[in-house]
């Protein structure tokens, strides 16, 4: 499947979405539909190379589906991003072994849905330490796992596991490990009733899983989320953000010409908030279209060598750059759906209607907290001060 057919497959996987959402936001629950049309599309080995089975796209092309279909609905759009990103983690750093080799070409052949397991209940939301840790049993290792939150990780073939390397590492030292449906048991703690995001069904779980040694990735955790992880979450994220904001300004936009056609003296005003947020949205996509650009061309390298090659500065600044995405694209978004509300009014902050936006805010405001803000700014000012700027004039 080439790019401009998974696009159009993306578009129908939109429609399906969109005919649902509401429904999956009213309550809280799975777009199954959404997500059984992503797999008639063949779209969730989207990532897989063509060698294992999968239609071998690019980071832009999937980021372009996920703006897509985030204007259908924000969560089948999540999910699907969530998925891509597990997906990338894998296929990039399976380093040749036949278990995680055939995991590969399986993801293709049966389409399956990758969730992850890597927040615990006491890390305080760090994504960098693990107080669970890879436990010998017999031929077998076990992991068991008090997670917060697991989106979709009822309804996920399989799931990618954070764990300290053994009990005697520290949290810092992680693993990442590829645990089977079927090699899981899920315990559920508590139910998922909140604002937004709703049918991403991220309840939390007491997870116990036994897995094989050969379904640990071998690089370490902190290696896999510096090169994929972070990068390809927070752009696809990005992404999802985008199509929201672009889909609340479309309503936006249809109630002003609306409006207008009665009143048109009156809509002055919201006239020029349409301005604003399409100067805003614009904005956003051209922010992102940069960073794919980017990490599009450091992951050529990465296939091409090992990353931890790559210049150290390279590094640090395309680390920098891919948090500073996440952080500005989450708070920009929102501002355009709160200039969208502003100017539908009323029709707006009803639920239902045609131009409804209270989903879309809803929505968003989960953009800052996956991944606190704040946390990703203290990380991106310590890479950036890491960096030595380059001054045109030598400091006397």
């Amino acid at each position: 499947m080439n790019a401009q057919l998974a696009h159009e497959a993306a578009l129908r996987v939109a429609r399906v979405a969109a005919t649902h959402a509401y429904s999956v936001d009213r309550d809280a629950r799975f777009p199954a539909e959404a997500i059984d049309a992503l797999r008639t599309e063949h779209l969730l080995p989207a990532l897989v190379p063509a060698s294992f089975g999968g239609a071998g796209l690019t980071l832009t092309d999937v980021a372009s589906f996920c703006e897509v279909i985030a204007q259908g609905c924000a969560s089948t759009a999540m999910i699907y991003a969530m998925h891509l990103t597990q997906a990338a983690c894998v296929i990039s750093h399976c380093c040749g072994r036949p278990w995680q080799l055939a995991f590969v070409e399986r993801m293709a052949r049966e389409q399956l849905l990758l969730g992850s397991a890597t927040s615990e209940a006491t890390t305080s939301g760090s994504l960098r330490a693990s107080m669970c840790a890879v436990q010998h049993d017999g031929q077998r290792f076990r992991i068991e796992k008090d997670a917060p939150t697991i989106s979709y990780g009822a309804y996920a073939d399989a799931i990618l596991i954070t764990a300290r390397r053994a009990d005697d590492a520290p949290p810092s030292d992680q693993v990442l490990i590829v645990a089977l449906r079927t090699q899981i048991a899920l315990e559920p703690q508590g139910n998922w009733d909140a604002l937004g995001m709703r049918g991403t069904c991220s309840s939390g779980f007491r997870l116990v899983a036994n897995v094989d040694d050969a379904q640990i990735l071998i690089p370490p955790f902190s290696d896999i989320a510096n090169r994929t992880m972070q990068p390809v979450s927070h752009a696809l994220w990005a992404a999802v953000w985008t199509g929201i904001a672009a889909d609340a300004l479309r309503r936006a936009n249809a109630y002003c010409r609306a409006q207008s056609r009665g009143l048109p003296d009156g809509m002055l005003l919201a006239r020029g908030r349409l301005v604003r947020a399409t100067e805003q949205l614009q904005m956003m996509k051209a922010r992102l279209s940069t960073a794919l650009a980017a990490a599009q061309t450091v992951h050529a390298a990465e296939y091409g060598k090992c990353a931890t090659e790559l210049p150290l500065t390279v590094q640090l600044r395309f680390m920098a750059d891919m948090n500073s995405l996440k952080t500005s694209i989450s708070s920009a978004a929102l501002k355009v759906a709160h200039e969208a509300m502003m100017i539908c009014g009323i029709s707006g902050y009803r639920n239902g209607g045609r131009y409804s936006i209270g989903r879309h805010l809803r929505d968003l405001y989960s953009a800052p907290l996956m991944i606190n803000n704040d946390r990703i700014d203290q990380n991106t000012a310590s890479l950036l001060l890491a960096q030595r700027p380059s001054l045109l004039i030598e400091e006397a």
